[in-house]
């Protein structure tokens, strides 16, 4: 085959922790999901760990892994997060990564990326030569190998970036055909412009940099990406395929390779099911003898290079007017309607720059106190980011201070090198490629930076942060009254800073709730160890004192503290604490406290907590988010009842007037469609999630859904029926004979499908897959040698369920 085809998937997440937690909190706009991280990983990267491949007639053919058969890069921090909270995909994701090696002639289909995905050409050189050797040493710590290439963040590019690229030994990357300025032979004089339009793309292109390295260069099939990513050719894997073979030239003596790139969430989360695309894609292409199917590493080793190019620098894939949309108005944005608002652009990355170059001049300062080559300390701080049990951080504390260091000087080490790691992801790109100063890819970098100046504050007792306000005055919103950078920041990055304080406070008014014990606890990046806490109740009342020590796992700082917390009742609750030891004795005044709050003296309970606490009280406000919307859903929960109790009431007592109102033909009016949709929403979810399913009412329910033309909750109905028939599918996985789950799982499918038709069936489906490929063929055996009646029904209740799947049986 002297023909290749290769599909390159760019899957990246920008990092989305709370800076002060180092964890996703709950992203509301992510529903059902629980943040947008878990969302696009159900919708995109586990579906591409475990795609199906369908025939005409919908039997699966195969299920594969389409990473082991593509290359693609998966951006460091979305790794961590995959490592730590989808670990399932994570691994699949090595593993393809490991048979891709052996598919591709011992090379795997996993690229690089920069660290935390900032614009390489609007780096310092600092900050540019860590952002690839972090993302360098990442790759090698998860992939056990050095990786040959690399993909640049948005493909932005300048020489500066590529000769570091080659002199850590990456051996090509990806670019934009607009990016390729002239090209010639390699044995040639003559340089040829061209542009996106002429360039041939089939082909590699070496490099030559000014120190004299070389690096090979690709430029993907604009057209076809372009289609992939925006258009349709993701509807269907053939012609995806077809698409792809139709690229090639016409009579050639040369062995072209015609391959896409984008973004990886293409395949699933932009597009649902695309996934399945690319599989048959590539299926296609392979069994029909079309192409061959590589990757960039194998194709260079099969072909010789035989042109060079020349790049445009400060260009990039995302942008018409180079890298202009990460630092200035140049019209590029999400929303094409509100092309040229984006004046806030300038202003933050200048303001950025500002307290890059503080933090970069005090760092340099503070770090040769206790190292002669601060930089070379950071290029080397991945290694804590991958490790940070106390035992090896300690142990790298004394490989480069070589001397045993007090624990205040511990924590200032560490502090100065996560003001660095927090001034690197403010840069992230896409705080610069939405609309708006007050997007949350935005507020979320200026979150970085507003760490980043708190640990200033306390190792250098520098405040950059009026100055840096000041300087946000001059970045425009169109988030009214939020009208520019600065009242953004304080709206909505500033109420998220989070000191030990706050974490006290946080599992202090937590222990109202949920009932606080001695010893230690985890708490995000902290533990908190609890010594001495003491309960009392009056009612409803609660009045809790406690002495606690938090550490910080990150900067490994330690902080004793002692708080008081009091319940009045509903949501009315505060906190108070302060550092240990500070005043009077603690014990006095919490049998102070203790004797006041006994003889119903609320008010004197909370004098005291003002004043012998210095007056900061914390609220439920001040929870950390999660926690507050689990407080606040159990506060609520009378509340719920009564409404479900009054709505129920309603549709009781009306349904006979509204069946005759539907009879008529008439639509329900509002003020009863309302409270029917709830009622019949609940009964559903109730039905789905019980223990034993009773099929009959939810056949009901879904009939009274049908009469009444009520309007449903789409996406919780179809996450849950998701979710159970996910849970059933496994469970008859495991117990294959059970064919009272088998006629469960069908005939729920049958009531529900009608009026949710969105539920998402992959797992369910490859879960029916191995099924198949076992118990049904013994099954079909027991009924070919022995006729046996159990097992003929066994086999006609799953290819029901087949059909209900939307599969064929053969």
């Amino acid at each position: 085959m002297n023909r290749f085809v290769c599909v390159h998937g760019h899957f990246y997440q920008p990092p989305r922790e709370n800076p002060w937690l180092e964890a996703i909190e709950l992203q509301d706009s992510a529903y059902p999901y629980h943040d947008w991280n878990t969302r696009i990983s159900h919708e995109c990267y586990r579906q591409n760990a475990v795609s199906r491949i369908l025939d005409r007639d919908k039997k699966i053919v195969d299920i594969v892994n389409n990473y082991s058969r593509m290359s693609f890069n998966f951006g460091p921090t979305l790794m961590s997060w995959l490592e730590d909270k989808d670990p399932d995909v994570y691994k699949k994701i090595l593993e393809a990564d490991r048979l891709g090696q052996k598919r591709f002639s011992g090379h795997g289909p996993a690229m690089a990326q920069p660290y935390n995905h900032m614009i390489m050409p609007l780096c310092n050189d600092q900050d540019r030569y860590t952002q690839v050797l972090w993302g360098i040493r990442d790759f090698e710590h998860r992939f056990q190998r050095h990786p040959e290439g690399m993909w640049l963040p948005e493909t932005a590019v300048d020489l500066p970036t590529l000769e570091i690229l080659a002199d850590l030994g990456i051996r090509f990357s990806i670019l934009a055909p607009r990016q390729a300025k002239r090209v010639r032979r390699l044995d040639g004089k003559r340089w040829k412009t061209v542009n996106e339009h002429d360039i041939d793309t089939t082909q590699p292109y070496l490099c030559r940099l000014p120190s004299g390295k070389e690096i090979t260069l690709f430029f993907y099939n604009g057209p076809i990406s372009h289609n992939v990513a925006y258009g349709t050719l993701l509807h269907n894997g053939e012609s995806l395929a077809n698409r792809l073979v139709q690229a090639f030239p016409g009579q050639s003596d040369s062995q072209p390779l015609v391959h896409l790139a984008t973004d990886g969430e293409s395949f699933g989360h932009h597009h649902r099911h695309a996934d399945m695309a690319l599989a048959y894609c590539l299926h296609h292409i392979e069994t029909k003898q079309l192409a061959r199917v590589t990757i960039y590493g194998e194709y260079l080793d099969l072909v010789r290079t035989e042109s060079e190019v020349e790049i445009w620098e400060n260009t990039s894939w995302s942008c018409d007017h180079g890298v202009e949309r990460w630092k200035n108005n140049c019209g590029c944005c999400g929303n094409h309607t509100l092309s040229g608002q984006q004046g806030w652009r300038a202003p933050l990355r200048e303001s950025l720059d500002w307290l890059r170059d503080h933090f970069a001049y005090m760092y340099d300062k503070e770090m040769r106190k206790f190292v002669d080559d601060p930089w070379k300390l950071r290029n080397d701080y991945i290694r804590v980011i991958h490790d940070r049990s106390r035992k090896y951080v300690e142990r790298f504390i004394k490989e480069y201070t070589h001397k045993t260091l007090t624990d205040l000087e511990k924590v200032q080490f560490l502090k100065l090198l996560e003001i660095q790691r927090n001034s690197m992801l403010m840069y992230t790109s896409c705080g610069w490629f939405f609309d708006d100063i007050s997007g949350i890819e935005t507020t979320q970098i200026m979150k970085y930076a507003a760490r980043a100046m708190q640990l200033c504050r306390d190792v250098h007792n520098e405040d950059l942060e009026p100055e840096f306000k000041h300087r946000l005055e001059s970045a425009p919103s169109s988030n009214i009254p939020n009208s520019n950078g600065r009242l953004v920041y304080e709206a909505f990055v500033a109420p998220c800073c989070v000191d030990l304080s706050r974490v006290g406070a946080h599992v202090g008014l937590s222990s109202v709730f949920d009932k606080p014990c001695n010893g230690a606890t985890d708490i995000f990046c902290y533990t908190l160890h609890q010594e001495n806490c003491r309960r009392i109740e009056a009612g409803v009342q609660v009045l809790i004192t406690n002495s606690a020590t938090i550490e910080s796992k990150i900067t490994l700082q330690e902080y004793c503290i002692e708080l008081a917390v009091l319940y009045l009742g509903d949501h009315h609750v505060f906190a108070v604490v302060r550092r240990a030891g500070e005043k009077d004795d603690f014990d006095t005044l919490c049998q102070t406290m203790k004797t006041a709050f006994k003889r119903g003296d609320t008010n004197e309970v909370i004098q005291i907590m003002n004043t012998a606490f210095g007056g900061i009280n914390y609220s439920l406000s001040d929870l950390f988010k999660d926690q507050l919307r689990k407080i606040l859903d159990r506060l609520l929960e009378n509340t719920r009842e009564e409404i479900s109790t009054s709505f129920t009431h309603i549709y009781e007592h009306n349904y006979a007037i509204m069946k005759m109102v539907r009879n008529m033909g008439t639509p329900l009016p509002p003020d009863l469609a309302g409270p029917t949709a709830f009622v019949l929403n609940r009964s559903i979810l109730k039905g789905i999630r019980a223990d034993e399913v009773d099929l009959q009412n939810l056949r009901d329910v879904m009939d009274e859904i049908v009469a009444f033309d009520v309007q449903l909750d789409q996406k919780r109905l179809s996450f849950e029926a998701s979710q159970r028939i996910s849970q059933w599918m496994q469970q008859l996985k495991n117990e294959p004979g059970d064919m009272k789950l088998l006629e469960q799982i069908g005939q729920t499918l049958e009531i529900i499908d009608p009026q949710v038709p969105e539920i998402d069936l992959q797992h369910a489906q490859n879960l029916f897959f191995e099924i198949s490929k076992t118990y049904y063929l013994t099954m079909k055996q027991k009924v070919t040698e022995n006729n046996d009646q159990e097992a003929g029904c066994w086999i006609a209740l799953f290819k029901q369920l087949a059909g209900y799947l939307d599969l064929a049986l053969s």
